[in-house]
């Protein structure tokens, strides 16, 4: 800060080419991390790890999680944090709803390789029965 003559304050801004950097670059790796959830959590489904049921069942810890990682990954001010914690929400939403979708394929197609025997399977492990 600096002081004038008729008692008055003068603040002089000194942004900073790496501060504002750091900035921007945190801001795009918590946003660019948050908007992989979809992606992951399906992924995850299709491998067998997690359920629609599961991530249901920790959706309240999962409201905590979003909402730390926002606090952690934004300057220290609401709105970002809430920029950031409610898109975030809303994807979390949307791969529960892809991890349904996911284990309805999952399950169809298990059903349909189990439905599907081949001959050799049927017929003693030859393709003439013998």
């Amino acid at each position: 800060m600096q002081e004038t003559g008729d008692s008055g304050v003068q603040i002089l801004l000194t942004a900073k080419v790496s501060e504002y950097l750091s900035l921007i670059m945190m801001l795009m790796l918590g946003f660019g991390i948050c908007f992989q959830l979809p992606v992951l959590l399906t992924l995850l489904a299709r491998a067998g790890i997690v359920t629609a049921d599961g991530l249901k069942r920790y959706r309240k810890h999962a409201i905590i999680g979003v909402f730390l990682a926002a606090a952690i990954l934004t300057p220290p001010d609401p709105i970002s944090q809430l920029a950031l914690a409610l898109p975030t929400l809303l994807l979390y939403e949307l791969s529960i709803f892809a991890v349904k979708l996911a284990e309805k394929k999952r399950a169809a197609t298990d059903t349909a390789g189990a439905d599907t025997s081949s001959p050799q399977e049927t017929n003693g492990g030859t393709a003439n029965g013998q």
